[in-house]
């Protein structure tokens, strides 16, 4: 698998600007994992910090369920990889994990992501509540929200790649 990023468009209108955005964020963090073994996606680079790239992947495929299923749509998903009795699950890996599983949750979560998207107009307001407030979101703030857990995150997998292999890039 090769990842293509793609720039978003300058001249593009704001809903195409959020999307590329997130998209190209979304391929950043999949191009910072592409061609390690599982071992070393599963590998915390700084301990006593369990943050890994595969525990990212897994973190992001729960963000993504949350903001834009439970969130926006209204749904209770619930999670994939956390519990009550494990709030931080999905960095919590073990030999079993696999990054074909991990992949391939992440980007289910990615399209059902943008099926509902689909259905909501920039200004529309959530059905669903974040833990964090009653108050509902637009779909405009959930896009900078995701462009910015992506961007802060992609940030940890450039220096977990690094350490992973010594390869560095933008």
């Amino acid at each position: 698998m090769t990842t293509q990023r793609a720039e978003p468009a300058q001249n593009a209108d704001e809903r195409t600007m959020l999307e590329g955005w997130l998209d190209y964020h979304r391929q950043t963090l999949a191009w910072k994992c592409e061609g390690l073994t599982d071992a070393q996606l599963r590998t915390a680079a700084v301990p006593p910090s369990e943050l890994s790239l595969m525990g990212l992947v897994r973190h992001m495929a729960e963000v993504e369920r949350g903001w834009f299923r439970k969130v926006l749509a209204g749904d209770e998903p619930g999670p994939i990889y956390y519990s009550e009795d494990d709030p931080d699950g999905e960095f919590h890996l073990t030999e079993e994990d696999t990054w074909e599983e991990a992949y391939a949750t992440w980007q289910a979560e990615i399209e059902a992501a943008r099926r509902h998207a689909a259905e909501f107009a920039l200004d529309d307001l959530s059905k669903g509540r974040s833990r964090l407030t009653e108050e509902p979101f637009s779909l405009r703030w959930i896009y900078t929200h995701m462009i910015e857990e992506y961007a802060r995150h992609n940030g940890h997998a450039d220096l977990l790649r690094e350490r992973a292999d010594g390869a560095t890039g933008e």
